[in-house]
């Protein structure tokens, strides 16, 4: 494949060119309810060549290598015409050049798993809630994803990486006359088939949470002091702190620009926040991204005090700042962008009876769902929370919606617990999606936060 991919290099007339080949496997199987509606396998491949000539920058996908003269010279022509219409032209960061093959053992290939098996194995978790008279039905779908890429630049470097993404996800509701109830349910990872095997405790923990929102009552808004569990805090860093991490979302955003200014004061002491795919066995884990730069742990936030930021080669130019290899392709249609790999608050020194305790009375809310951010401003859904008491876990509330502001909510975390926890299905839908973004947090303990409700 490389010499097909340098071949294809060695015609292009530019100041610098790279290309991308892939081949993308996907296995999908889904039920609603009892009743099975897509069982499909697939195999799709494709190239993305970018071009970089007087300044513009442009890129174009296809998919036979037959047709590579024609889109070179398109992609030829596209750049000149780029580098015309903009105001600065566009220059890469120096990046080291690589020659490597990654491919991480994985704990059970699923590609060496029969069609058979993944169908029961997921059969079996959707049928786990349906044996209960109150769940309505389920949406449950398993998911494969494997990516062969190869990477190739005129600079010299060549690199191949493997990645492969399973997950059985969806959502369980329950039912009690009018009134339904909608939990979502995931399990996976990036390691292998194995990740998905001896998972009931968890459909069935999910499918108990189902049931108790039927006899729950809807939360009062107002202002309250919350814990936030792993779930939701991780989706806030992700969500509300992590996309202004990303250099192109704040590059031509003066407000935000400004106000994400390196060594600016941005939260709590309490705060630390890193973005690290390069931690083996999590779902965003990747040695390389879809630019040929080798990823490295980024710190984004150390003690309140914003230090680092996402970048390409371009932005990292751009904005005269270190590479961070975060930038990633959905797959062979695109031209990659920024993307988050493995977002977390690092962990602290409580546990979450010391956070209990220091809340007394307050919300423990638990497990997001959905949400939007406009500017520096939120909202999120929460999946269910219990009223605190005295620092005692005490009834469960459900229809819960949290919103505040980025900076200070980033202020008013007052605590952090000692228990990360990781997403294990994960995703963002940036442009593109990226099934492999992951998220991470300990609780959080957080003061004055808007609750939404009833």
């Amino acid at each position: 494949m490389f010499n097909r991919l340098v071949s294809i290099l060695s015609k292009v007339n530019a100041d610098y060119s790279d290309i991308r080949h892939e081949i993308k496997k996907e296995v999908i199987i889904s039920f609603n309810g009892r009743e099975l509606t897509q069982l499909s396998s697939n195999s799709t491949d494709g190239y993305v060549l970018r071009v970089l000539k007087k300044g513009g920058l442009s890129s174009i996908a296809f998919s036979d290598h037959k047709d590579a003269s024609k889109v070179i010279k398109s992609a030829e022509e596209n750049a000149l015409l780029i580098s015309k219409n903009i105001d600065e032209p566009v220059m890469f960061a120096q990046s080291e050049i690589i020659v490597d093959s990654f491919l991480p053992e994985l704990k059970e290939d699923p590609q060496n798993i029969t069609i058979d098996e993944k169908l029961n194995l997921t059969r079996k978790y959707n049928d786990i809630p349906l044996c209960e008279s109150k769940i309505a039905t389920t949406n449950i779908t398993y998911r494969e994803i494997a990516r062969d890429k190869y990477f190739a630049n005129t600079e010299g470097s060549r690199i191949r990486e493997r990645l492969t993404t399973t997950r059985i996800n969806g959502s369980i509701i329950s039912r009690d006359g009018n009134l339904l109830q909608n939990v979502r349910v995931g399990i996976g990872g990036s390691n292998g088939f194995a990740v998905l095997r001896d998972q009931e405790d968890e459909f069935e923990k999910r499918t108990s949470i189902a049931l108790q929102l039927l006899k729950a009552h809807p939360v009062r808004a107002g202002v309250y002091n919350a814990i936030l569990n792993q779930s939701l805090a991780g989706v806030f860093t992700h969500e509300a702190f992590g996309h202004f991490s990303e250099a192109d979302l704040i590059e031509n955003n003066i407000s935000m620009r400004e106000k994400m200014k390196i060594g600016e004061k941005l939260g709590n002491r309490a705060v630390s926040i890193i973005d690290d795919p390069t931690v083996p066995d999590l779902l965003g884990y990747y040695k390389y991204d879809d630019e040929g730069t080798k990823v490295k742990p980024t710190q984004l936030m150390k003690k309140g005090v914003l230090v680092g930021r996402l970048h390409s080669r371009r932005t990292a130019a751009a904005f005269k700042e270190p590479l961070s290899g975060h930038c990633v392709a959905e797959d062979y249609r695109y031209a990659p962008i920024i993307r988050m790999g493995n977002i977390f608050i690092q962990p602290g020194k409580y546990s979450l009876s010391d956070l209990l305790d220091k809340l007394g009375d307050g919300l423990y809310i638990l497990d997001a769902k959905g949400g939007q951010t406009s500017g520096e401003n939120f909202t999120f859904g929460a999946q269910y929370g219990y009223h605190i008491k005295n620092g005692k876990i005490s009834k469960m509330v459900r229809d819960i919606n949290v919103s505040g502001n980025l900076y200070k909510t980033l202020q008013n975390i007052n605590a952090i617990g000692n228990d990360i926890s990781w997403s294990k299905i994960g995703g963002c839908g940036k442009g593109q999606v990226n099934i492999r973004s992951c998220y991470g947090a300990p609780h959080v303990l957080v003061a004055g936060i808007v609750v939404g409700g009833r």
